[in-house]
């Protein structure tokens, strides 16, 4: 089995990379990390999706084309010139909403308003290395959190390791998350919230 194999990308994917490729923009979500999140999307049928760091919508494509038709996508980033990028391309989807805005406070607003999301796909520092427990408590029973970039990279700041293992350590000892950590990709790391608490025999 090769897993670049027969990937399928979104139609529109392509013209996205080609303006994202003209800014200069490396920190796309590559395509192993968005055929994940277009399964996990297609798996939560009527489901609500949080994406934190729309970039220029690479990974947005993805996951919008494993929704359904009563899905629905909200995605935040606080760079305008990017999120434009990707507007132009998925705008007129109306499965979608775009917000510019720093994370933080989006996901302290989504709080105030009691919102709550099926999957959270966490691509920014709002919701990962900060605001990790509001992102956290935003997802619902059953629901999923993905994080990617857990492998090194070559554009990390000096530095960035560091908090990267200690975003993992802290990930693992929250017993109400069902864990699984890919080797794969950039680096995923995939929690599942529980319904309910475990009982161990």
């Amino acid at each position: 089995m090769n897993d670049i194999e027969n990937l399928n990308p979104p139609a529109v994917l392509a013209a996205i990379l080609a303006d994202t490729s003209a800014l200069d923009f490396q920190m796309l979500s590559e395509p192993l990390t968005g055929a994940l999140l277009r399964s996990l999307c297609a798996s939560k049928p009527g489901g609500r999706f949080l994406e934190l760091g729309t970039g220029t919508g690479a990974a947005t494509a993805w996951m919008l084309d494993g929704m359904d038709a009563q899905s629905t996508l909200w995605t935040v980033d606080c760079e305008a010139g990017l999120v434009a990028i990707a507007q132009a391309h998925l705008a007129a989807d109306p499965r979608v909403s775009f917000f510019v805005q720093d994370g933080g406070q989006f996901l302290e607003s989504l709080a105030q308003q009691g919102e709550s999301f099926d999957l959270i796909f966490a691509d920014t520092w709002p919701g990962k290395y900060t605001h990790l427990d509001l992102a956290l408590s935003l997802v619902k029973p059953g629901g999923l959190y993905l994080i990617d970039d857990m492998l090194p990279q070559a554009n990390w700041p000096e530095g960035h390791a560091p908090k990267v293992d200690a975003l993992i350590a802290d990930l693992e000892q929250r017993s109400e998350w069902a864990i699984a950590k890919l080797a794969w990709a950039s680096g995923i790391l995939l929690a599942t919230r529980r319904s309910r608490l475990s009982v161990n025999p």
